[in-house]
């Protein structure tokens, strides 16, 4: 499983031209599965995704985690194409990406998780061509894998 983690100062995503997720200062996590993830890893993601200290305290330091913030979310988006292998030719093959009958509840898991972890979480639609709207703070992007 992989992840693409982005501190944002707002974000949105839209299917059909209507928002289906939004939210302030957070994170906007871009989830990608592949065939042998599992809903443990699912978990651990999602537990190392809201413990990330990558918000700066008073002093301008990365010190603070979303769990750390008074009105953080995350905003999750699954996205396939994190498992796209472009090494031969100019199309990537997504071989690799779970199909989605696998990848569906993982990322579902994986978002319920950081609701479990008191994590205000929204999400995009799974399978749906969507417009992500991302204002990316600092730029702070991380990837993270399991």
């Amino acid at each position: 499983m992989r992840v693409v983690v982005q501190r944002v100062s707002r974000a949105s995503v839209s299917v059909d031209g209507r928002v289906v997720g939004a939210i302030g200062r957070g994170l906007v996590v871009l989830v990608g599965v592949t065939h042998s993830d599992t809903g443990e890893q699912a978990e651990w993601l999602a537990q190392k995704v809201a413990g990330l200290r990558i918000f700066e305290d008073s002093e301008g330091k990365m010190n603070l985690s979303l769990l750390d913030l008074d009105s953080g979310a995350a905003l999750v988006v699954s996205q396939f194409t994190l498992y796209a292998d472009a090494r031969k030719g100019r199309r990537p093959s997504f071989t690799d990406a779970a199909p989605p009958e696998v990848a569906e509840p993982l990322v579902a898991r994986f978002a319920e998780a950081l609701r479990g972890c008191g994590i205000c979480v929204e999400t995009g639609v799974f399978g749906a061509h969507m417009l992500v709207e991302i204002h990316n703070d600092g730029p702070v992007t991380i990837l993270l894998e399991r």
